[in-house]
């Protein structure tokens, strides 16, 4: 049975999502180092001189404090870490990409310490202005392989042998990645070169970054049970602007 008098003080975590809740509070959705994705209640949180009110920052580094032992925490604290610079215009929409796999992927109360660096580091990427194609890329990659879902980059599925970079594959999520051989090279085969670019997460080069979006957007379809990505959607619709 859960423990009613948990205490965690001085956890690091960031904000993933915040909606109100009853009159002056919130829910907010937390990813944190050691206890994972947390749903904490921020009681008065919207009141105009909460202590809370302005601390809730999305894509910053926090403290958070919190008590209870069941699904739904109290947050009692939250003190800004520092050092970190607001996103803005496509790292900003980025961000919240990263922030709406996270939530729909990861289950509550699952740490994944390598995941939490990992966030923490593509947000500082995207505020110093870092190219988003690979650095998205290689996030979308650590996030399945974390989440055990990660397809090997290395070895042919059916034989076993190392992946060639002449080589031509199909990828069977259910099996792996499957030679067809250099002569079926088109027909949405994955060339040999470009996996084995992004087993070394490699994604420089136009065409990796072109098959691994393909690829890697397959896989998180599959993995989301068909639910839609608002970031998306937002992002589709702001390009075609």
């Amino acid at each position: 049975m859960a423990n009613p008098r948990q205490r965690v003080d001085q956890e690091p975590g960031f904000i993933l999502h915040a909606f109100p809740y009853r009159e002056t509070s919130l829910i907010v959705e937390a990813l944190t180092r050691n206890h994972g994705r947390v749903a904490l209640m921020a009681k008065g949180a919207r009141r105009p001189h909460s202590t809370l009110r302005g601390q809730l920052m999305a894509f910053q580094p926090l403290w958070l404090d919190w008590s209870g032992g069941g699904e739904l925490k109290n947050l009692m604290r939250v003190d800004w870490q520092g050092g970190q610079p607001l996103l803005t215009g496509r790292a900003l929409l980025c961000g919240y990409y990263l922030n709406e796999l996270l939530l729909k992927l990861i289950a509550r109360e699952d740490a994944h310490p390598t995941l939490f660096e990992g966030y923490g580091d593509a947000l500082r990427d995207l505020a110093q202005g870092v190219a988003t194609e690979p650095l998205l890329r290689r996030f979308e990659l650590r996030l399945l392989r974390e989440l055990g879902y990660g397809l090997d980059l290395e070895f042919e599925a059916v034989t076993g042998a190392p992946i060639r970079a002449e080589g031509a594959y199909v990828s069977d999520i259910e099996r792996g990645l499957v030679s067809v051989g250099a002569e079926a090279g088109g027909g949405g085969a994955l060339p040999g070169r470009v996996l084995r670019n992004m087993a070394r997460e490699a994604f420089d080069e136009p065409e990796t970054q072109q098959h691994a979006k393909v690829l890697l957007r397959r896989l998180l379809n599959h993995y989301l049970g068909g639910q839609p990505l608002q970031s998306r959607r937002v992002f589709m619709e702001l390009q075609e602007l």
